[in-house]
């Protein structure tokens, strides 16, 4: 039996090839599959799932107007096994991040749990946090 996330962000894009490219080409999304005749594309990578809805084709919920940057307020983290090539595709697509690469340890209980991460919005506007895991320690000071 698959492994199916409890949950799946449907982001509402302008230009569903263009967002594509993006998720798939630069991000390393694969499809999982697509309706192209109602804008909309299933994308996955390892456990990180995601639909995208092109506005105006199909089905669309709209809840106020579009003005972009779209996803104002929220960022998806996005895990990967490893940073670099992520960062070596965005750089050859010549593509800007929002935020530089850091490495954080952040306090989850009595450990804290290490990532190398940044930013970068997808054509739309929406943020990503792409990050590959340091690991665990104890709580440091």
């Amino acid at each position: 039996m698959d492994w199916e996330p409890g949950l799946v962000p449907e982001l509402c894009v302008t230009d569903l090839a263009a967002s594509q490219r993006f998720w798939c080409g630069l991000l390393g999304f694969s499809e999982k599959y697509t309706r192209l005749n109602e804008g909309f594309a299933y994308l996955v990578l390892d456990k990180a799932h995601l639909m995208l809805d092109q506005a105006g084709i199909g089905r669309t919920w709209i809840t106020a107007a579009l003005e972009t940057p779209l996803g104002r307020g929220v960022n998806f983290q996005l895990s990967v096994p490893s940073i670099e090539p992520v960062l070596d595709r965005l750089k050859a697509a010549g593509w800007p991040l929002f935020g530089g690469l850091e490495e954080r340890w952040y306090r989850t209980g009595a450990r804290e749990t290490g990532v190398r991460q940044f930013l970068v919005q997808d054509p739309d506007g929406y943020l990503v946090r792409p990050q590959e895991s340091l690991g665990s320690r104890p709580v440091q000071g």
